[in-house]
């Protein structure tokens, strides 16, 4: 089944489970504990589909990538010249690079060795820390709505604290003039690091792709340790969270259950010029109970998407789910609503990978150790709002 089909399919098993819910729920606004199974039973068949379809849409993007040319083109000027790539970005360096991780950086060329951070580790060569980028902006939400800065030190966001107001003035009154103040948000650089395993077999079998391997496995976990800390992060050795700054929007009137009114309230306790560019960030498990409100129309504030690679949407913002959101908890955010190109995130330098030869040589495998330097920060806190669960 295609994508397209996919996606059809599913707008039909939406369209059918929204007719069954409205079938039997009777003049009280209840359903049978028979009809309430048929229901979630139905649910939890789009949420497997939806999954397959995002599943689907991953492994294109990886067939693409896979299939593009390996042989470069000849650039060569007809005078002899050439601009050839230097440094981290030459064919050289990735080609030491991959047969340093084979031979477990046992036979380090001085290609390799000129790029030697301070801290120990080698440099990751420019085009795998391209497309370790592409992982990263793919798997972690936070980075595809946010806005990344490349910083070379400490890096300071000024932001207005105070406007200039324009008042009424009567004929012959003088003018009083009112100063704006700035505030500034610092961005600085925490480390974070990631090692995965490989068998020794698999660094000596020239058939594996290693390369591909080890930038798969690395962009992920940076990605979900990434976006754990930008959502959660206390800003104390590592990044400050959305959830840690951004302003109380909604508190329920329930500790397990939101209503639809308290969405409606959500989104507009966000002033109006940050609504333009607005989205939600949920749980999956939220997403399952938000599914099923509906206005005093009955219409579902939830409407699935119709087009490959748009979100669905909620009272028409789009709707995104990040696993590291909170579930639904008494005294806890669960639902985060605003612009959150104002989260800032700063890449700060060059990542590093380094090896871990004896830790796992009993299992004869061999530990890669990567890390990088990042912070994010949301810069204007009013520009997110968060609807919370009553104590």
């Amino acid at each position: 089944m295609t994508i397209p089909e996919m996606y059809q399919k599913r707008t039909a098993m939406c369209n059918a489970a929204r007719d069954f819910l409205e079938k039997n729920t009777d003049s009280d606004g209840k359903i049978s504990a028979e009809n309430a199974a048929e229901y979630d039973r139905m649910e939890s068949e789009i949420v497997a589909l939806t999954k397959n379809i995002e599943r689907h849409q991953r492994q294109n993007a990886l067939d693409a990538e896979l299939n593009k040319p390996i042989n470069s083109p000849i650039l060569n000027m007809p005078d002899g010249s050439n601009n050839l790539k230097t440094g981290r970005a030459s064919a050289e360096y990735k080609q030491a690079a991959l047969s340093a991780l084979r031979n477990k950086f046992q036979n380090v060329n001085n290609i390799l060795q000129e790029q030697v951070a301070s801290d120990g580790g080698y440099l990751v060569p420019t085009e795998w820390d391209e497309r370790l980028i592409d992982t990263l902006d793919e798997e972690n939400i936070i980075r595809k709505l946010g806005t990344s800065i490349t910083t070379s030190g400490e890096h300071k966001i000024n932001i207005v604290a105070s406007k200039p107001a324009a008042g009424w003035l009567a004929e012959g009154t003088p003018l009083t003039f009112s100063n704006a103040t700035f505030n500034q948000k610092t961005l600085d650089a925490h480390k974070l690091a990631v090692g995965v395993q490989v068998t020794n077999e698999l660094l000596f079998d020239n058939a594996f792709n290693l390369e591909d391997y080890i930038v798969d496995q690395f962009g992920k976990a940076i990605a979900n340790a990434e976006e754990d800390a930008f959502i959660n992060g206390t800003g104390s050795g590592q990044p400050t969270g959305i959830l840690t700054t951004a302003t109380l929007g909604v508190t329920t009137t329930s500790a397990t259950n939101i209503t639809s009114d308290e969405i409606i309230n959500l989104v507009y306790s966000l002033k109006r010029p940050y609504r333009k560019n607005a989205c939600f960030i949920v749980n999956d498990q939220t997403l399952a109970t938000v599914r099923k409100l509906k206005d005093t129309t009955q219409n579902y504030l939830w409407q699935p998407s119709y087009a490959a690679g748009e979100p669905d949407r909620l009272l028409g913002y789009p709707i995104y789910t990040s696993a590291y959101m909170p579930t639904i908890a008494s005294d806890t955010a669960v639902i985060a609503f605003g612009d959150f190109s104002y989260y800032n995130i700063g890449d700060r330098g060059e990542r590093t990978f380094q090896k871990l030869d004896e830790k796992y040589a009993e299992q004869f495998m061999t530990g890669f150790l990567m890390a990088e330097r990042v912070d994010g920060v949301l810069v204007l806190p009013e520009a997110v709002q968060l609807l919370k669960m009553r104590t």
